[in-house]
């Protein structure tokens, strides 16, 4: 697909999935128009290192905003012909929320409602693509199968999941008032280069190469579908060149379907470094659940998505990237 339909605006363009996506439309002609706030709920180096490397392409343009500052979402969504958006910005973190609740109402619920109103009142508006999350699942058993979009997503277990929860009901609401083409994605736990630094596999990685003990929540007993970014993008994008029928709304699950133990994630990332983590074996945490598994049969059926990199490839390409960027 080319620009024909404008730039995409792809907001939270500094972080660890908008820069992945931002440079996948770069690759294929697009110009994109990225938005972040820079924030430091992690190490702002990282954000500036991958917005650097964005600002470098010809195509790409930069503008440093708050989500929630609604009029001037609404004014660069209009000036620049903007009828495409790649929605990734919001507060992220489970256990962050637990002693920093408004930051989740601002980015999240306040972020996302400015994003709604610039879309809505964009002429020939196209499709908005937007990040929900699994935790709105809530913790519940994996039962042999994975999570399928029609199970019930009524028992948050932390404040993180119930913005998201009520981002989706919100484009819900403006999707029936207003008639634009909405795409949910609910995102399971993704990983690889220029990740998160708060992500568990990317703070492991640090402390078993500087020889310090790690804390394993839940003793051990989580499991999470682990999804590697390059596949991750290879959803985001192929959704937003799929919009549903105008005045449709649809939530789909993006992940790998196959969730993997937190001890067979560890027992990978101390093979791909050649080390073994001292282990600290601890309960688990306020807001976690046990166990993620994405069934991805409706986005597969609509959009051709199949996820190709297994954990021990994407975690060696992970530790080659540390050890490179950190210097290690």
């Amino acid at each position: 697909m080319t620009d024909q339909a404008g730039p995409v605006l792809v907001t939270g363009a500094a972080g660890f999935i908008g820069h992945a996506v931002a440079h996948r439309l770069l690759d294929r002609g697009e110009r994109v128009i990225g938005v972040d706030i820079l924030n430091d709920y992690y190490d702002p180096a990282l954000k500036a290192a991958r917005l650097a490397n964005l600002t470098a392409r010809e195509g790409f343009a930069f503008h440093r905003l708050d989500i929630a500052e609604a009029e001037a979402i609404a004014a660069l969504v209009g000036d620049h012909g903007v009828v495409r958006v790649v929605h990734l910005a919001a507060q992220a973190g489970v256990r962050y929320s637990i002693d920093n609740p408004f930051a989740y109402q601002r980015s999240n619920l306040a972020g996302h409602l400015a994003i709604l109103e610039a879309c809505r009142h964009a002429p020939g508006f196209v499709h908005l693509v937007y990040a929900s999350s699994s935790s709105v699942y809530g913790d519940r058993p994996l039962e042999g199968h994975g999570f399928s979009e029609t199970d019930a997503a009524v028992d948050p277990v932390s404040l993180y999941a119930a913005t998201k929860r009520a981002g989706e009901l919100m484009s819900q609401a403006y999707a029936s008032l207003y008639g634009f083409p909405q795409t949910g994605l609910r995102f399971f736990t993704v990983y690889g280069p220029w990740g998160r630094p708060d992500m568990a596999y990317f703070s492991f990685t640090r402390r078993i190469l500087a020889g310090e003990p790690i804390e394993v929540f839940g003793e051990g007993r989580m499991a999470r579908d682990f999804t590697y970014v390059d596949d991750i993008v290879d959803g985001i994008v192929g959704a937003l060149d799929h919009p549903p029928a105008a005045g449709g709304h649809r939530v789909l699950n993006i992940g790998d379907s196959h969730p993997v133990g937190l001890m067979d994630m560890i027992a990978t990332l101390e093979h791909a470094l050649g080390r073994e983590a001292i282990k600290v074996m601890r309960p688990m945490q306020a807001g976690d659940v046990t166990a993620t598994y994405a069934d991805v049969s409706r986005l597969n059926a609509l959009t051709g998505y199949r996820p190709r990199v297994m954990l021990a490839e994407g975690i060696e390409r992970f530790v080659a990237w540390y050890r490179d960027y950190y210097r290690v």
